[in-house]
Parts: C-alpha cells; sequence; structure tokens
C-alpha cells in the first residue's frame, strides 16, 4: 500500500534468522535481572536445588526460576500459568530464560518451597541500594496499608458476625415453617412445587445451623476469636472509611525520604500499627547502617509510649504525634499542655498558677503513673474552665520524660507529616495498582511474606533502574 510503512511478508524465508541478542536491546531492564540474578550466591541464600543432585531427572536451576517471577513481578504477571504462557510467546523471555519453558506447577513450588531465600534476595538487593549511597540521609518513613487476602468477607467469622448469621439463618427457618403451616391449613394457596421448595431451603438452613454452631465452638478455641475458612491466617481489618473493611493481611514498610525505595517491609495479620514501630525502626536501621543516627516518621496510628521509649534506648529518633483524645477539650475544658511540668520539683503548675503537686502513683494498663492535682481547685475561679469535678487531676507516665522530647522534635519539624504522607503512602498505592484488585494470590502467612518480598523487590529495582539507568546499574552490580 502506498503512503503508508510496508510490513514483513509472513511468507519470506530468510537465510540467516535473527538471534534473540538482536531482539533486546542495551537499555533493557530485562539486562539488569540477568545480571542481578547471575551475580548472587544463590547456595549460600538457601535456594533448593542449587546444588545438583547426582542421581534422577535434571531440575531446572533456582536463578532461571528466580529471573521468571523477578521478570514477573516487574510487569504485572504474578500468575503461574501466565508466567508458563509467557515463555512460550515473550522475546525478552526467551532471551532471559535461554528458550526454557518451565510448566505452571515447577513455577508455583518454587516459589512455595523458597520462601525464606527468596526474601534474602530482596534484602541482597536493598544491601546493594546502600553500597550505592542511596541511604545517605538515614531517614525513613513507616506506615502499614491492608492488602486484601485470598478469602471472601462471608467467609470469615468473629463472635459477632457469627451470632449475626445464626440469627438470620433461625429467623429464615421460622418464616419458612409459618409458610408450610399455611400450606397445610390451606392447600389451595399454595402450590404444590413451591411447599416441595420450602422443605428443601429448611432442610438446607438446618445445615447451615448446624455448621454455624460447629464454627461457634472452634471460635472459643481460636486465640483472637476469629476464623477464616479460605486463608486461615487472613484476618476481618478495619480501613479508614466508615462501615468498610477487609479480609487481608497488615503490610508494614519503612520507606526512604530521599529516593522512596522500600527499607524494610514485613507482613502480619494484626489489625493495628501499635507495636510495629520499634520492629520495623530497628529494621530499617539494620540496612541503612547502625553507624548511622536513624530518624523514624510514622503517624498517630503508631503512637505508644513503651514503643517510642524501646526506640530511643536503640539510638533511633522518633517522630510520631499524638493522638488528640483529650475528653476535656473536646469540652472546652484546659488541656494537659496548658499544665507545665517543673522535673526539678516533680510538680505542675495550672492555669491559674497554682501548684499541683504529687499525691500517689499507679499501675494502669501496665504503665506506672502519677497522679497529681492542686489543693486549690474548690475556690479557683477558672474553675469552671479547668474541671467539672472537684480537682482536676493530672497523670503523668514515669517516663513521660520520652515523649516530651520527641513532642520538642515534632515542633522543631513542622513538616514531618507531609513528608511522611509523601514518602510512604505512595509505594503502597503503587503495589497494589500492580497487583491489581485482588491483591495476593497466595494463601497462609508464610506464602504471603513471600509474594510480597517479590513485590517489593520488583519495586526497589524499577526504582533505582529509573534513578541510575540500566547500564550504569549493571555496572554497580558487576563492579
Amino acid at each position: 500500500m502506498p503512503r503508508y510503512i510496508e510490513s514483513d511478508d509472513r511468507d519470506q524465508s530468510t537465510l540467516f534468522p535473527a538471534s534473540l541478542e538482536e531482539y533486546i536491546t542495551e537499555d533493557n531492564p530485562v539486562r539488569v535481572i540477568d545480571v542481578f540474578i547471575e551475580e548472587l550466591n544463590l547456595v549460600e541464600l538457601g535456594f533448593d536445588s542449587a546444588v545438583p543432585a547426582d542421581t534422577g531427572r535434571p531440575s531446572y536451576h533456582p536463578a532461571t526460576l528466580l529471573k521468571l517471577y523477578l521478570y514477573g513481578y516487574l510487569n504485572r504477571i504474578q500468575s503461574s500459568r501466565r508466567l508458563e504462557r509467557e515463555t512460550q510467546r515473550n522475546v525478552e523471555l526467551m532471551w532471559l530464560l535461554g528458550r526454557l519453558s518451565p510448566d505452571f506447577k515447577t513455577i508455583a513450588d518454587f516459589r512455595k518451597d523458597n520462601g525464606v531465600a527468596i526474601t534474602r534476595v530482596g534484602r541482597e538487593f536493598v544491601l546493594l541500594c546502600r553500597h550505592l549511597g542511596l541511604f545517605s540521609q538515614a531517614i525513613v518513613a513507616i506506615d502499614g496499608s491492608k492488602f486484601k487476602a485470598v478469602n471472601n468477607r462471608d467467609r470469615n467469622f468473629t463472635e459477632h458476625k457469627l451470632k449475626a448469621r445464626i440469627e438470620q439463618v433461625e429467623e429464615n427457618i421460622t418464616r419458612y415453617l409459618v409458610e408450610l403451616d399455611r400450606a397445610d391449613r390451606e392447600p389451595s394457596l399454595v402450590p404444590e412445587a413451591r411447599v416441595t421448595h420450602l422443605k428443601e431451603k429448611v432442610r438446607a438452613a438446618k445445615k447451615h445451623l448446624q455448621k454455624f454452631r460447629e464454627l461457634g465452638h472452634q471460635l472459643k478455641q481460636a486465640p483472637d476469636r476469629q476464623i477464616s475458612l479460605t486463608d486461615p491466617d487472613a484476618r476481618s481489618m478495619a480501613t479508614s472509611g466508615r462501615g468498610t473493611g477487609m479480609v487481608g493481611y497488615n503490610v508494614q514498610t519503612a520507606v526512604d525520604t530521599r529516593h522512596h525505595l522500600i527499607v524494610a517491609h514485613e507482613v502480619t495479620n494484626l489489625g493495628h500499627d501499635r507495636t510495629m514501630l520499634r520492629e520495623m525502626a530497628t529494621r530499617a536501621r539494620e540496612v541503612i547502617g547502625e553507624e548511622k543516627k536513624t530518624t523514624v516518621i510514622a503517624d498517630r496510628g503508631y503512637f505508644s509510649g513503651e514503643q517510642v521509649r524501646a526506640c530511643e534506648q536503640d539510638g533511633i529518633a522518633t517522630l510520631v504525634p499524638k493522638p488528640q483524645t483529650s475528653g476535656n477539650k473536646a469540652g472546652g475544658l484546659f488541656d494537659r499542655k496548658d499544665f507545665r511540668y517543673n522535673a526539678r520539683r516533680d510538680e505542675y503548675t495550672c492555669p491559674a498558677g497554682e501548684r499541683a503537686i504529687y499525691r500517689f502513683s499507679r499501675i494502669e494498663n501496665g504503665l506506672l503513673l502519677h497522679r497529681y492535682w492542686p489543693s486549690a481547685c474548690p475556690r479557683c475561679k477558672l474553675k469552671k474552665r479547668c474541671t467539672i469535678g472537684d480537682y482536676r487531676r493530672i497523670s503523668r507516665w514515669e517516663h513521660e520524660a520520652v515523649l516530651e522530647r520527641m513532642q520538642r522534635r515534632l515542633d522543631r519539624t513542622p513538616d514531618a507529616m507531609a513528608i511522611r504522607r509523601a514518602t510512604v503512602e505512595h509505594p503502597f498505592a503503587t503495589l497494589k495498582s500492580w497487583m491489581g484488585a485482588t491483591h495476593f494470590l497466595t494463601r497462609t502467612l508464610p506464602k504471603v511474606r513471600t509474594e510480597m518480598s517479590l513485590n517489593v523487590l520488583a519495586y526497589n529495582m524499577k526504582r533505582v533502574i529509573n534513578i541510575l539507568g540500566v547500564q550504569a546499574m549493571m555496572q554497580a552490580i558487576q563492579a
């Protein structure tokens, strides 16, 4: 056709067929995958079959399957069946694997059987980033996000949900029986087919009721009073939207504020973040280097006095705002911040200038709290703005000074939360976009951790390629 770019004739034969090398450009990211995997010591990392057996059918080299998975996660192809198809039609994979085409069962078993080793590969890449000087600032932002598991909400039960389901089934049985009684009294009002259908529904409902009662016995034995039938490790978790939630996992990440690389990550089935601050901060510091002063930024969901104190003892500076839960402030009364503490005299000064002296100590929720209040409260002119009780009592944790030092750091860094939001929330959005609407494809916590490690490794590799470029990164890996 004139005036258009001509295509090749499909029946035209060539004397010298093109080699696979000619189809892969010098700046193709697949070359980075090949170089990175080839530089790894798969025996030390603990991969199965890294040392071939002397007898039996030869297996695929673990480097081949690791390259296949890393390529798949870099290109949003996580399914083992889809990866099998891609090895048969994708020129980049033909080049990367040398035209090998493992079946989907072999591909899936590799991910299942090498979870710990795959996690170590992700750590090796993060250590490479440290060697390249990409973590020079030693400032990380920590956050958690909920990821969907392979478990529908109807297949997850808590005591409240199970009770509601039982009541619903009992109401249905009652309604069916009432209609059957009506059919017995007036057969002409209810067709025979309807009667047969109602009897079937009663039998099915009773089976459901028996099943729910058996689940009730299992719930009483579960440590957290929760059962998931499809993925036993998945848990029902609340999300930010009102009345919403999902059955899934809580993925924790520590992200470098300079290059937005995921320094450390963890997958848990806890529905909150309160106990994760020290663990994630410690992991981040180990990767960045313990010789550097590490600063960690997190949101209010991580606030815990004990966790903040543990981080300070480990030499980690934290920036975590305290939740605004003061009932006095909500009622228009003086807030705790309006009372000034005198450490030398161990007393507070109230807004009216009166001394709130130490009275006694007691343990609440495992914390030792000191109690203070002034004697002048009953005759104070500001009492209506201070308390509705006889005295305004103030509680102080025995290690409150740790939280006060953190608050001073926050006051000196007013943009800390903006930095946190711009740093750590974008990787979560990227990962969820890559993983699709179903998020995790595997079940149980160990396998889900392996899947997330592959996602994090792919994310970090793509980030570094964008920062350094393909050629510079290949040279850094081989150096």
